[in-house]
């Protein structure tokens, strides 16, 4: 087996490992996917040549620094993954020196739409539930280490197997897609955001969620756990008055004609140790269906103090109030300053935050809110 057919095979675990690429290079990568993405304009043939040049370059960063750092131990996960393969070919290692594979890796997925950081596939297995965690001062909910993903995920004869990869039919699949946008406020508007937040703690209440009936004012801690801020006083408008500016941008790069605004909501929510939101579609309910557009802001006090707390946007089929995930998703690793809009139809959720210390400026904060039709 040459070193393009083990990167090919491992891409997965080699591009996730943060002793081959750390988060912060793998932000990078995907930052400059999207930036070549949207240089190349809607040239195939431009786009398909610039993702190759940096899958290149990646792979033989990928190369060099897996051959030297783990060694032996990618040989035993080949042949693990060998001894499962339906293939009966002998395979042998190549003994092309460490950094010169043929062809360096693709991104999972080729060429990503705007937003994406990363892309994985849920390995929770189907029907099995985790047990919800407990209102605050209870026992506490699994940590990130620990944590599955409880969105449904439904097999079919369409699925199949592709180097490890759940896929489907393409034509049969509502792929997400989102747009992330850097360095949203200017510093004194994200200074003065934070200030505001820490200095109304005791305003934050335990945040609720819409029950089956739609009725409003429900307390589940099953399926979400965190605090909001209702009054956002003068940050509202800020925020809003830039989303406004961007708009015609971010509908252009999710294929949307227009989307005339009838009215708002805005809130701020506080994400502490534990607290998670479930898989779940921010316009599935009666009373909320006029929601069209989701945005959530992220800022934090600094130097950060959680970890965890990644928006998730599913890949889903079916609509209405149980679209099913479809095992692919995107992951966006929370950034100060950072914000993201997409679809109210896209399945995500919000997965656990690990803040050791528990103090409330320590949080994960979201200016977060939609845009109704």
């Amino acid at each position: 087996m040459k070193a393009k057919q083990i990167l090919d095979a491992f891409s997965e675990i080699l591009m996730q490992d943060d002793r081959i690429l750390s988060p912060r290079e793998r932000e990078l990568l995907a930052s400059l996917l999207q930036n070549a993405r949207v240089a190349s304009g809607s040239s195939p043939e431009t786009q398909s040549a610039v993702t190759t040049v940096i899958a290149r370059s990646v792979g033989e960063t990928v190369a060099q620094r897996a051959f030297s750092l783990l060694g032996n131990s990618i040989v035993e996960k080949i042949v693990a993954h060998g001894a499962t393969s339906e293939s009966t070919q002998e395979t042998t290692v190549s003994d092309s020196p460490p950094g010169a594979p043929e062809q360096g890796p693709q991104p999972p997925g080729g060429p990503q739409p705007p937003g994406i950081r990363s892309l994985r596939v849920n390995d929770s297995p189907p029907g099995a539930p985790e047990q919800g965690p407990q209102p605050p001062g209870g026992p506490q909910p699994p940590g990130i280490s620990s944590y599955r993903s409880t969105v449904p995920v439904r097999q079919g004869t369409e699925r199949d197997l592709i180097n490890g990869v759940a896929v489907l039919d393409a034509s049969s699949i509502a792929q997400t897609q989102c747009v992330v946008l850097d360095e949203f406020l200017a510093p004194q508007e994200l200074d003065e955001l934070i200030q505001y937040t820490l200095q109304r703690e005791a305003d934050f209440r335990g945040s609720e969620v819409i029950s089956p009936s739609g009725d409003p004012g429900v307390t589940d801690y099953s399926h979400r756990r965190s605090k909001v801020l209702m009054n956002m006083g003068p940050h509202e408008e800020v925020i809003l008055e830039r989303i406004r500016g961007v708009l015609p941008r971010v509908l252009e790069q999710l294929g949307i004609e227009e989307l005339p605004v009838s009215h708002t909501e805005v809130q701020i929510t506080a994400s502490n140790d534990g607290d998670f939101f479930r898989a779940h579609c921010d316009d599935t309910q009666e009373r909320v269906a006029s929601r069209r557009m989701t945005f959530v802001y992220f800022f934090h006090r600094e130097p950060r103090r959680f970890e965890g707390g990644e928006l998730r946007l599913h890949d889903s089929r079916g609509k209405g109030e149980q679209p099913f995930s479809t095992g692919g998703y995107q992951t966006i690793v929370p950034q100060q300053n950072q914000i993201v809009l997409f679809l109210s139809s896209v399945l995500h959720e919000i997965t656990p935050v690990e803040c050791p210390s528990r103090a409330f400026a320590d949080s994960r904060f979201t200016l977060n809110g939609w845009l109704h039709k």
